[in-house]
């Protein structure tokens, strides 16, 4: 809140205008609301005085290190509610607060008006109304100073034959008059709100995860970069624009895992990516089957060839072999025997990993070099980090990191593994995060996916917190995959390509359709990828690689479909099917889909549907054209009726054609 306070000079002007409830604005400005370049920000604001005077508001944004103001006005809507925009235009922190002011001219000018059509004798308000441009014309210079002294004469000079008040009602008057406020009378609120803008990227983007040591040629020989690179064409196929890569480091031997997670490995097999470290190296090395760092660089200029970006893990924890359990074992917290202290969720345990000891006394020092890992890699051209449980280690580790990376690095991307309470997920976010892995995977029922979806959308979750949705991961195979059969992946995919700007898949596992859970009531994949390596068929014919190519096709040609914020749910008269629409920012495109949520049997409803848009085209006939079969149908305002087969296709993706009549007395589709 900006309260207005009495200057202690007895000539200055009390100060009258109040800006109360500035939005968008998260924790009070604690931490910045988040955008991407090219976005206009809507800035709202209650903002009034004691009388009955006219105000004046602008919004005032600037890029955080630029010295001036750049200020955008205000629009009144009612109830003393203002808004504003202004556009950010690239990555980077920009402020902004909200200045009002009591404007004399423009409280004259509206009672002069009032006057006017009432007919009364105007002289003396003209006389008024002089002084008052007069005295902005001393705050003039140049060619408006000029302007407004030629004004005050005009409306002073006479009131025959309505010149004075015709100059006073002039839209360049009261243009100039504008922008030229007695200072005295401004108030700005104190707070400067801030705002981070990453790149287009941080909200819309299509992830796949793959193990490159799965791509080997041969039956059994463990896979390289350059066998990753040459699985790029596949992945480019299927229109993946960034592909996250698990620890590409070198695995610890001691207390190795082996398949299925079992406590003993044996000599050939791999282990766990995940625990990181050994003679070869640590977190600044690659993993010597994979390849050099060399052929990492060239790993990433191959995959830039494809417009896809290479995301890397960033897991911060160690193999009981790492280089820094030697060099640095107080970075480590100790059991009374003298062991390390491994990794435990109990009744889990991780024997093959050491976590990080924040709370030693040489924390500083721990972070220091953990912050070095991250910039060892944006060195190499990495510039998306997928992070592996942050919610394990302090926020101030966090927001330290990420701000430092930012400020010479905006572009750089962070992607949030951190299934916990909402509470630490969104505070995650808050710190630096730009995108953040969910709770979709468990979100199965319509009322479950349209309740969960509206809180994401809402503030102020909606102003600092950027969803990524994934409907498997190595660690998740839901039981809805596991009983679902080949339908159940076609919904997911449906949704988490529709619901949100961003999404991934794990692969080739999702788009091949595995389904084997290590036991009945696990999520753990049989024979996970996650110890040892795997050969997939990749052109089995139930393979939904074109079906995924198509779907990241339309997310690439629908602009509705690259936004959060536009996602709308509609009534249907049958539970287990989920109706939602998304329109593009400037109302050109509205894409509407339609999922059977039930993978195994048919079920139709009557869907409650009103395109936007003016009164008089709703009433019209439009048309809808389903995006994944090529059909087309007519449809009405309000209730229409849909029937979907999941042994068939389960879902529509309706782009909305608007009919409209035309002078030339024919129809077309928009």
């Amino acid at each position: 809140m900006c309260y207005s306070k009495v200057m202690k000079n007895e000539n200055d002007l009390i100060k009258r205008v109040i800006i109360e409830n500035v939005a968008p604005v998260v924790d009070g400005g604690r931490f910045p609301v988040k955008r991407v370049a090219g976005d206009r920000l809507i800035v709202e604001a209650k903002i009034f005085a004691d009388g009955h005077d006219a105000l004046c508001c602008d919004v005032l944004s600037r890029k955080k290190d630029d010295p001036d103001w750049q200020p955008s006005p205000m629009e009144y809507l009612g109830n003393d509610l203002w808004r504003g925009s202004f556009i950010v235009e690239e990555p980077g922190i920009y402020v902004f607060t909200v200045s009002g002011w009591v404007d004399r001219f423009k409280t004259w000018r509206r009672d002069l008006q009032r006057r006017l059509e009432a007919g009364q004798d105007l002289s003396v308000e003209l006389k008024i109304g002089a002084g008052l441009v007069s005295e902005a014309a001393e705050r003039a210079e140049g060619s408006n100073r000029r302007l407004l002294l030629g004004y005050a004469q005009k409306i002073e000079g006479t009131n025959r034959g309505g010149k004075g008040e015709t100059a006073a009602l002039s839209g360049e008057l009261e243009s100039i008059m504008r922008r030229l406020p007695s200072r005295d009378a401004v108030v700005t609120c104190r707070k400067e709100f801030p705002v981070r803008v990453d790149r287009r990227k941080a909200r819309f983007s299509t992830w796949y995860e793959i193990f490159p040591r799965s791509c080997g040629g041969n039956e059994g020989s463990h896979g390289t970069l350059k066998d990753l690179e040459a699985r790029l064409p596949y992945i480019a196929d299927m229109g993946f624009d960034v592909l996250y890569l698990p620890p590409v480091h070198p695995i610890g031997v001691t207390h190795r895992k082996g398949p299925d997670n079992t406590p003993a490995a044996g000599l050939e097999d791999v282990g766990s990516p995940w625990a990181i470290g050994h003679a070869e190296g640590g977190h600044k090395s690659i993993h010597p089957q994979l390849g050099t760092l060399s052929d990492f660089a060239g790993f990433i200029r191959a995959a830039a060839d494809y417009d896809i970006e290479v995301a890397l893990d960033i897991a911060f924890q160690c193999s009981p072999d790492h280089p820094y359990v030697f060099e640095h074992p107080e970075w480590f917290r100790h059991r009374p025997d003298g062991s390390v202290q491994y990794a435990e969720n109990p009744p889990k345990t991780y024997e093959d990993i050491y976590p990080f000891d924040f709370e030693t006394p040489q924390w500083r020092e721990l972070a220091e070099e953990l912050t070095s890992v991250v910039f060892f890699w944006i060195e190499q051209g990495v510039r998306i980090f997928r992070v592996d449980n942050p919610h394990t280690k302090p926020f101030r580790f966090w927001e330290d990191l990420i701000a430092r990376v930012k400020k010479e690095y905006p572009e750089v991307l962070f992607l949030a593994e951190a299934f916990t309470r909402p509470a630490v997920m969104y505070r995650l976010a808050k710190l630096g995060f730009t995108q953040s892995y969910t709770y979709f995977a468990w979100r199965n029922t319509g009322g479950e996916i349209q309740d969960y979806f509206t809180e994401l959308n809402r503030r102020p979750v909606c102003d600092f917190f950027t969803p990524n949705l994934w409907p498997n991961t190595p660690d998740i195979l839901t039981e809805y995959l596991q009983t679902g059969g080949r339908p159940a992946f076609i919904v997911r995919l449906v949704l988490a390509a529709t619901l949100a700007a961003s999404y991934g898949i794990y692969g080739p596992a999702f788009e091949l359709c595995e389904d084997r859970a290590k036991e009945i009531g696990s999520e753990e994949y049989l024979h996970s990828e996650k110890y040892q390596i795997r050969r997939w068929k990749l052109e089995d014919p139930r393979s939904l690689k074109d079906l995924v190519a198509r779907i990241n096709k339309i997310r690439k040609q629908s602009p509705a479909l690259q936004e959060n914020h536009n996602l709308r749910f509609h009534e249907v008269d049958n539970d287990r099917l989920l109706c939602f629409s998304k329109s593009s920012n400037d109302g050109s495109e509205v894409i509407l889909v339609v999922v059977n949520l039930d993978p195994h049997h048919t079920h139709g409803g009557w869907v409650d549907f009103t395109p936007p848009g003016p009164s008089e085209l709703r009433e019209r006939p439009f048309q809808v054209h389903d995006l994944l079969g090529g059909s087309r149908f007519l449809w009405t305002s309000g209730r229409n009726y849909i029937e979907l087969n999941p042994g068939v296709v389960p879902a529509h993706i309706f782009r909305v054609r608007r009919r409209i009549r035309t002078e030339r007395d024919f129809d077309y589709y928009m």
